[in-house]
């Protein structure tokens, strides 16, 4: 191991060769999909992303031979630390070559943050919260990633077993196939309008991002109560909402969020589903300018694809029948928009609940992915 060297990262310049690093470890890889390297800058950056004000973060280049080998960063989640009650540190932006010691070498400074603040353990890939990419691919290597999804090589998982970790959680994703709305499940149609009329509900739709707005704030509520029992759950803050707003509205095209309100106005259940920009993202190979932002635009509204990124439903309507309006609506706009086919974001696989609601349509689960933990 002598060979390898470690580096807390600090300058401008090392940011970026961290942020850079995947694209040089995959540039082969057809499966592959880039982020956008100013959003990457941004998320990192303390004096930019709110999260700082209840997370600690330190982030390592190995390198061998004066090259770089692997990144990780090193977190901890304060919130979850004092208020949930979770004494772990968080590892998370890992990728390296194939090489278990500078797996070792990247993953031992983690747990030797871990140890300065007297924590239990260690897990990840994860990111600063529930809102950021997290899980390492198991399955489903064959298949793109999305735009909140993490790709990583098979030997990853192998590395981490080597070194004594195990899984901690466990989560799966679903492609499904969109019907025309004539040959959709017609239980799913006929059990929608029976719902709405019996809770005497409302669904908004929306032509405008400025008209979603008044709702966002319902929406991480919802959020919360949605996933506050699941073993991943820590309490969105107020600070984070507003720094998705500004990073993530400008993706949303209105026709894809549909809002369910009862008879008082309040907000009972949502989703978000976007149409997928896995082609436009290799393309712009992590560059937006002005010129290739074009990509984007055209995913958004010429796409025969779309991904399912979040769900949230009120408990006292949990299990009633809500999701099936959300389903039926949003069978409209996929043939509207000639969409054949969605996928969902990683759910839990403790979500049956989630689940379930793929068993109406053709689906295949074809990824499986894990967050890794181990004692310190």
């Amino acid at each position: 191991m002598r060979d390898i060297l470690i580096k807390e990262i600090n300058t401008s310049k090392e940011f970026l060769d961290f942020v850079k690093f995947p694209f040089k470890l995959y540039k082969d890889n057809p499966n592959w999909v880039p982020p956008l390297i100013k959003d990457e800058l941004e998320t990192l950056d303390s004096k930019r992303n709110p999260v700082y004000q209840n997370a600690t973060a330190h982030f390592y280049l190995a390198y061998k031979e004066g090259e770089i080998v692997g990144r990780i960063a090193a977190i901890i989640n304060w919130i979850e630390v004092k208020e949930v009650k979770k004494s772990k540190v968080r590892f998370g932006w890992f990728d390296v070559i194939d090489d278990i010691n500078v797996s070792q070498l990247l993953l031992d400074q983690v747990v030797a943050l871990g140890k300065k603040n007297k924590l239990e353990s260690i897990e990840g890939p994860v990111g600063f919260s529930n809102l950021d990419k997290a899980g390492l691919l198991l399955e489903g290597f064959e298949e793109n990633n999305t735009m909140i999804t993490l790709y990583n090589a098979p030997y990853y998982s192998k590395h981490l077993e080597k070194l004594g970790y195990e899984i901690s959680a466990k989560w799966v994703e679903y492609e499904i196939k969109i019907d025309d709305f004539e040959s959709s499940p017609e239980k799913v149609k006929r059990f929608s309008k029976l719902v709405m009329d019996r809770y005497n509900l409302t669904l908004l739709n929306f032509r405008k991002r400025s008209e979603i707005l008044p709702y966002v704030d319902q929406m991480f509520e919802l959020l919360d109560q949605t996933y506050n029992q699941l073993q991943t759950f820590v309490p969105i803050q107020p600070y984070q909402i507003e720094n998705y707003k500004k990073r993530f509205l400008k993706f949303v095209n209105p026709d894809y969020i549909k809002c369910i309100i009862d008879q008082n106005g309040k907000l009972i259940c949502f989703s978000i589903t976007m149409p997928s920009f896995e082609k436009a993202l290799k393309k712009m190979n992590g560059k937006l300018t002005i010129f290739n932002a074009i990509h984007l635009l055209k995913a958004m509204y010429f796409n025969n694809r779309a991904s399912f990124y979040l769900i949230g439903v009120h408990p006292e309507f949990q299990n009633k029948g809500i999701t099936a309006i959300i389903f039926n609506e949003m069978q409209k706009l996929f043939n509207k928009q000639k969409i054949t086919t969605v996928e969902t974001n990683p759910e839990l696989e403790e979500n049956t609940a989630i689940q379930k609601l793929w068993k109406n349509y053709e689906h295949r689960l074809h990824k499986r992915r894990a967050t890794y933990t181990k004692k310190i």
